[in-house]
């Protein structure tokens, strides 16, 4: 049932049944940022970025270092499954990525600043998976949370997505689609800031090489 290997996304009605709510405790404070981990409640000024772009710890690590971010935390978007648990992700019948949530403050770091980070720290064109982790919860993803985000997505994904044809190294497989179309559930507490807590843990960095064009 938990192979990690599944490269198609599950048919509308075979995914999982899920639960109606979360099973497990989440730490209420950021091992890293001291801020809350569970940020649905953002304070005024700021806003929430979501992206899918592979192994969730070390998509995280990368978000929490950059100025003017606020809080992260992993968890799983773009599914079906209410509730999943990690291992339910895995088996890829819940239709979720691993995904990190940002909560930034655009007066100190843009949007299109965190967009650009994302193409340049993993390969947005392997489809359903990165690097040597396979399944359809390793998909490249942008679940934006406002129309200005989409704008920015789509059009910064077209300036990337032009660099590597250029460059003929593949299309960009990236999904963009709105955050409100599927809820975003906070992963088990163990995943949240892992490599904060693991210093030595795994970290998958696939990536294109190409850095994000400087004139865009």
């Amino acid at each position: 049932m938990f192979g990690r290997h599944t490269s198609t996304l599950p048919a509308p009605g075979a995914t999982l049944a899920g639960r109606d709510q979360r099973t497990f405790p989440v730490a209420e404070r950021h091992r890293v940022l001291d801020a809350p981990v569970i940020t649905d409640e953002v304070p005024d000024g700021l806003e929430v970025a979501i992206f899918g772009l592979g192994c969730f710890w070390g998509a995280e690590e990368i978000y929490w270092q950059l100025p003017g971010v606020w809080s992260t935390s992993v968890g799983y978007a773009g599914g079906a499954t209410p509730h999943p648990s990690y291992e339910e992700v895995c088996s890829g019948r819940t239709g979720h990525t691993e995904a990190v949530r940002i909560v930034f403050d655009p007066t100190v770091v843009s949007y299109a600043a965190l967009v650009k980070t994302f193409f340049e720290v993993h390969d947005p064109t392997q489809g359903m998976r990165q690097g040597n982790d396979i399944g359809t919860q390793y998909r490249s993803a942008i679940y934006w949370t406002t129309p200005e985000q989409e704008q920015t997505a789509r059009e910064l994904t077209k300036v990337y997505g032009d660099e590597l044809a250029r460059r003929r190294l593949g299309d960009i497989t990236t999904e963009i689609r709105p955050a409100s179309e599927t809820p975003y559930y906070y992963a088990e507490d163990h995943h949240q800031q892992y490599l904060a807590k693991n210093p030595f843990g795994y970290r998958c960095h696939a990536n294109t090489g190409v850095r994000f064009p400087a004139d865009a």
